[in-house]
C-alpha cells in the first residue's frame, strides 16, 4: 500500500502536478492517507477536492495547469491564450476561461477567472490540447486567439489585439489562410480586414 501512496506523488514519474482525490483514490491513496500526505507537507491542499505536490516542478504557467484541471470543459483565451503563446507583453491577473454559455460558472475561490461566454463554432473550433505540468490544458491556437481578441476588444482594447496580430505575424506563428478563417468564424472579418491587409 505504501509504495501505491507514492506514485502519484513523485515528481521523477511524470505524474500531473495538480491532482483531484478521485484520481488519487484510483491509483490506491485512500482519503485517510491524503489528510496525512497534507499534514505532513507532501501535498497542498488547493481547494475542495484539489491538491499540488510538494515537489512538483512549477512553472510560470502553472496557473493554467490548475485552471484545466478544476475546469476541463473551459478553453483559455483571449489575454491568458495570448501570454500562453508569447504574443503579448501584458501579464494577466486573472485566468480567462472560455464557456459554452449554457455551462455552469465554475466555483474555484482561490482561483482569480474571468469567464468569457462563447458558443457554436466560436467555442469548438480553435482548440488545441497543451501538457502543461502533466495536466492536459484546451488553449486556442494563436491565430483564434488573435481573432477573439478583435472580437473582444472592448475589453481587452484594441491595442492589445493589434500588438498581438503584429507579433504572431512577426514570428509566423499563423498564417494569413488562418487569420482569415477564424476572423470570419468570430465575425469580424470587417473588422480586422484593414489590418490584415497592412501585414501584406
Amino acid at each position: 500500500m505504501k509504495s501505491r501512496a507514492h506514485s502519484p506523488l513523485s515528481s521523477k514519474t511524470g505524474k500531473e502536478s495538480v491532482v483531484r482525490t478521485r484520481e488519487l483514490e484510483a491509483q490506491g491513496v485512500s482519503r485517510p492517507r491524503i489528510r496525512e500526505l497534507v499534514s505532513s507537507g507532501r501535498l497542498q491542499r488547493l481547494g475542495r477536492g484539489l491538491y499540488i505536490r510538494s515537489d512538483a516542478d512549477i512553472g510560470e504557467n502553472h496557473a493554467l495547469a490548475e485552471a484545466g484541471k478544476r475546469i476541463p470543459n473551459g478553453v483559455v483565451c483571449l489575454l491568458s491564450a495570448l501570454r500562453f503563446h508569447n504574443l503579448t507583453t501584458q501579464v494577466p491577473h486573472e485566468i480567462w476561461i472560455a464557456l459554452d454559455r449554457k455551462a455552469r460558472r465554475p466555483v474555484a475561490d482561490y482561483l482569480p477567472l474571468r469567464v468569457v461566454r462563447f458558443s457554436g463554432a466560436a467555442l469548438d473550433e480553435g482548440q488545441e490540447q497543451h501538457l502543461i505540468e502533466g495536466v492536459s490544458v484546451r488553449i486556442y491556437n494563436t491565430a483564434k486567439t488573435v481573432a477573439d481578441c478583435f472580437k473582444y476588444r472592448n475589453k481587452i482594447g484594441l491595442d492589445v489585439a493589434l500588438e498581438a496580430l503584429r507579433e504572431a505575424w512577426r514570428t509566423k506563428s499563423c498564417t494569413m489562410s488562418e487569420l482569415t478563417s477564424y476572423a470570419r468564424i468570430c465575425r469580424v472579418s470587417n473588422v480586422m480586414k484593414p489590418y490584415l491587409e497592412s501585414l501584406t
